[in-house]
């Protein structure tokens, strides 16, 4: 006789809000002015990344989780660091997430990124210079690269279900199919260059894209580029710049 359930393992895609504001009225201003976009996102798993904040007693979780089931779009998980943050996960009844994810020429599922020590002399933090991450091998379903403080350059294929993240630029001489997002820290400048265009998402600085319906001939397992241009996404053949 089978037991009344097992526990397996299972990969799970998801999106994470970081969040910037524990103000309530630009967060539900923030929502309406992007409610149609966000809408797409309804039956998708979310994360909360809310290492922006110092201590639980920063900001008001009940009200802000509310603020984001009224558009559909519920948390599951937090992330930070900390026994406070995982206690007011549980308060919360929601999954906790470590801070970070890790980044290595080896892809890897997501862990946490060791603790960052600053000299005892430095007055404000410095960002760690970091050359460019070069990963030679294939990035396979549910494995997830990020090259912080750097570009990322992938020569393999990024599989679908897999995830490159970079504060950079983000190179992928080989197919995209996973999902890639640049400018993880803010950039609005950075780009990502695909050998073959196949994306499931596409994100820049937190702006994204998802395709659903395959994009036209000149892009679709073509070379492009994509860059923000005024607040929105753009996607355009390397052909037409060369």
């Amino acid at each position: 006789m089978k037991p009344a359930f097992d526990i397996k393992s299972a990969r799970l895609d998801a999106l994470a809000i970081q969040l910037n504001s524990a103000d309530p009225a630009a967060i539900r201003q923030a929502l309406n002015e992007r409610a149609a976009q966000y809408a797409e996102l309804s039956d998708m798993p979310l994360l909360l990344d809310l290492q922006a904040f110092g201590e639980p007693g920063d900001l008001d979780l009940d009200s802000i989780l509310g603020l984001f089931a009224e558009h559909s779009l519920p948390i599951g998980t937090l992330r930070h660091r900390g026994e406070a943050w995982q206690t007011l996960a549980r308060e919360h009844h929601l999954a906790f997430c470590e801070e970070g994810i890790s980044s290595s020429e080896e892809p890897k599922e997501a862990g946490r990124l060791p603790e960052k020590r600053l000299p005892e002399t430095s007055a404000e933090p410095q960002p760690e210079a970091r050359p460019t991450l070069v990963v030679e091998k294939p990035i396979r379903t549910g494995q997830q690269v990020y090259a912080e403080q750097a570009d990322l350059i992938v020569l393999g294929m990024v599989s679908e279900g897999a995830e490159v993240i970079a504060d950079g630029h983000i190179h992928v001489y080989a197919p995209l199919r996973g999902r890639a997002l640049a400018g993880a820290n803010g950039n609005q400048n950075a780009r990502i260059f695909a050998q073959s265009m196949q994306a499931e998402l596409v994100s820049i600085a937190g702006i994204y894209r998802t395709f659903d319906q395959r994009l036209p001939p000149h892009l679709h397992r073509q070379a492009v580029q994509i860059y923000l241009q005024q607040e929105r996404l753009a996607i355009a053949a390397l052909s037409d710049i060369i």
